[in-house]
């Protein structure tokens, strides 16, 4: 990408902040009380195109300068956002939104219902190949047939007047408008576009967010200006800098000596900051729902085909031991906070609905491990393919983690696995094309509806599963559940069967639920909270 003069400007600036000596540490602390809130990405941003993003750093990015009909609130309800409201016609179907008037693009120009009408058949494209699409589009009547190409446009999406849209759902689904929340929905500027395609520069990101994007140096920086005009009112905030801090020990340096005001922390630095008296206020820890897993690919490693070897693994692999050793450490400070991560016994993490604390998950059991592992023909690992965990960068506790299972199958089942970490964006692309044969990664909820896990991550015909696992027992289940409207009952009991079903199939294995772990400066108000993050920084103000 071509960097703009601004960006280098931007850069330059970070550059001399983090230079050594006493006249640097001075401009560090300096910079300190500028109106400027510092945060890291861990890696670097993935996209710059709200219809393209697909993990949860560049969404924070995204959500700043793009916003759609609906959004989340702190009490994770969806609430009207640029719609002023909806109406839900009898049918179940049909979603008529009124928008609310006077809202404007960063360049001036008022957004009108023709814009999301324009957003919506951008991302629904196939040539524009948005990863994530046919993940939260899938339920507009039409999408099917336009990603199929059978289609020009999506049908269900109609444009009455300038300030009313309708949407209609292909059937009744519970969770339509959470899915209208996530960001491949949100309102794009046509004319900031290059004939529809991908945004690639900071000049394209015209939204209509509390913030405007700036500059941007890949691998680097981003930089987000106050947006004065926004209609709820200009941010309290001047601008926002997300610098690409990979290393989670310089991210720690850089908090404590006062360059950052907000850092995500890995598990083996609490006990350090716990004992020390300046930092021990400043950690804050935020459940999530999302689920931290090691996934088996029922096609690409042949073994996994096995039913029977995937159950040996999930046995094989002590969850528990892995968070109280790996993770906490057994240091007692955390053990006072209940443990950092709490193991997970299910698919579906606290907060989403039809959650269970008594799922019928596989437990440790090394004895029943070698008995179905022999019966697969791989007694003591004997036979077995070499295999490799794969993992990310930019996160230890994932790289801790990923390693620890890989020694637990070799001393416990005498199986050849290894560790590989990949570049992030690299991770995704082999992800996505389901080339990935045995890995640790998350899923985080995009809403708090067990379909976003079970039907999604593992129906056969589910768009993120990317581990060729098929049940038609289990799909049958989910499709059930998925469109049933009115009977949360009879609905929730149907997805039990199914998580039930998938977590003895084992093309899972549960390690533990998220708890993030922050250090938040005290200079730092305003931070708004929902299951899924911080909010968009309308409120944020500093000290």
């Amino acid at each position: 990408m071509r960097r703009s003069s601004l960006t280098m400007l931007s850069v330059a600036a970070v550059l001399a902040l983090v230079g050594c000596g006493k006249g640097n540490f001075s401009e560090r602390s300096s910079a300190g009380k500028e109106n400027v809130f510092r945060y890291p990405i861990t890696t670097d941003m993935t996209t710059l195109d709200p219809a393209k993003v697909q993990d949860g750093d560049t969404i924070d990015a995204i959500q700043q300068v793009f916003e759609g009909l609906v959004k989340w609130d702190e009490k994770n309800q969806v609430v009207p956002n640029i719609a002023e409201k909806w109406e839900i016609a009898p049918d179940g179907r049909t979603y008529t939104f009124t928008l609310n008037k006077g809202v404007k693009f960063h360049n001036g120009r008022e957004v009108k219902a023709a814009d999301f009408k324009y957003s919506i058949e951008r991302a629904a494209n196939p040539e524009f190949g948005s990863p994530t699409a046919a993940d939260y589009l899938f339920a507009i009547d039409g999408f099917n047939d336009r990603w199929s190409k059978k289609a020009k446009d999506v049908r269900g999406v109609k444009v009455v007047d300038d300030y009313h849209l309708i949407l209609v759902a292909d059937k009744p689904r519970p969770y339509f408008l959470a899915l209208l929340t996530y960001p491949d929905s949100f309102v794009v500027c046509k004319e900031a576009l290059n004939n529809g395609g991908e945004i690639q520069k900071v000049e394209q990101m015209i939204g209509t967010g509390p913030y405007k994007a700036t500059s941007f140096a890949p691998d680097q920086l981003l930089v987000l200006g106050s947006n004065k005009e926004y209609r709820l009112g200009a941010p309290k905030v001047d601008r926002i800098e997300r610098t690409v801090i990979k290393d989670a020990q310089t991210r720690l340096n850089k908090f404590k000596s006062g360059e950052l005001d907000l850092t995500r922390i890995e598990r083996q630095d609490i006990p350090g900051l716990l004992a020390d008296a300046k930092f021990k206020d400043q950690i804050h820890f935020f459940e999530r729902p999302a689920l931290y897993y090691v996934g088996l690919n029922c096609d690409t490693y042949a073994p996994f085909k096995d039913r029977n070897v995937r159950r040996a693994f999930a046995m094989a692999v002590d969850a528990q031991k892995l968070v109280d050793e790996t993770l906490d450490g057994k240091n007692p400070d955390i053990q006072k906070l209940n443990g950092v991560n709490p193991v997970a016994k299910s698919i579906l993490p606290p907060s989403v609905l039809g959650f269970r604390s008594n799922a019928n998950y596989i437990r440790f059991n090394l004895t029943e491990a070698k008995k179905l592992l022999a019966a697969a023909g791989y007694p003591d690992g004997k036979n077995m393919p070499p295999l490799v965990i794969y993992h990310r960068d930019g996160q230890t506790d994932v790289k801790l983690v990923a390693e620890a299972v890989a020694t637990q199958l070799r001393q416990n089942l005498g199986v050849d696995c290894k560790t590989q970490m990949l570049p992030w964006g690299a991770y995704l692309d082999k992800h996505n094309k389901k080339q990935l044969e045995f890995f640790h990664m998350r899923w985080s909820a995009d809403y708090l509806d067990p379909q976003n896990f079970l039907s999604l991550l593992l129906s056969t015909t589910g768009v993120e599963n990317k581990i060729n696992y098929s049940n038609p027992a289990f799909d049958a289940l989910c499709a059930k559940g998925d469109t049933m409207v009115g009977k949360d009952d009879e609905r929730l009991k149907l997805y039990a069967q199914a998580e039930d079903m998938v977590l003895q199939d084992a093309p899972f294995i549960p390690i533990y639920i998220e708890k993030d772990a922050e250090l938040i400066s005290p200079r730092i108000k305003g931070l708004r909270e929902s299951v899924f993050g911080h909010l968009p920084h309308t409120t944020v103000s500093l000290e």
